[in-house]
């Protein structure tokens, strides 16, 4: 594996999640590109903290109200099926995700992370994957879902269970690095 030390220098990447997340879907992205330099910042519905499934307690950062796109290169949407059915009724958090996808601000994606994806309408003609019980709301949304372990299309870094989160987390070191 490459070196990746130091190749996302200055860039901010929000991570935009609520209770229920899938832990490691969160800490595992959020350590990779910090150990590729990035700075992270966790955007919420809620101040204080949230808790994935198995615990992990993550301080927010930032709250979905006030969460501006300029303010970063790059977003991930970790899973949990809890997480993504929560955040994706949240009118700011959906802005967010169309903000980033009209900015032209690469997107990545893991599990459950893609029902937002349907709710902010951007996902018409892009290849995608997702787990598996996610696949027909991502065609019905437009998508061209695929069950590989990791697919870069439009933007649009996916992938579809914590077993992936290898390449997954090098696709996103790249991608964000771009």
């Amino acid at each position: 594996m490459a070196d990746v030390n130091n190749t996302l220098n200055n860039k901010t990447i929000a991570i935009l999640s609520t209770d229920g997340f899938e832990d490691s879907e969160l800490t595992s992205p959020k350590e990779a590109v910090e150990a590729a330099g990035a700075t992270t910042r966790v955007v919420s519905t809620e101040s204080g903290e949230i808790e994935g499934k198995k615990g992990t307690k993550v301080a927010v950062e930032l709250l979905t109200s006030s969460a501006d796109v300029n303010d970063f290169d790059a977003l991930i949407l970790p899973g949990g099926t809890i997480n993504a059915d929560h955040i994706r009724v949240d009118e700011d958090a959906v802005a967010l995700v169309k903000a980033f996808k009209d900015a032209g601000k690469p997107i990545g994606v893991i599990c459950h992370g893609g029902w937002i994806l349907t709710d902010a309408d951007v996902i018409r003609g892009v290849k995608l994957t997702s787990v598996k019980n996610v696949k027909t709301d991502l065609i019905n949304a437009g998508a061209d879902w695929v069950d590989e372990e990791v697919v870069v299309d439009s933007g649009v870094i996916s992938s579809r269970t914590p077993d992936d989160l290898p390449a997954f987390n090098a696709a996103l070191v790249e991608e964000f690095a771009k």
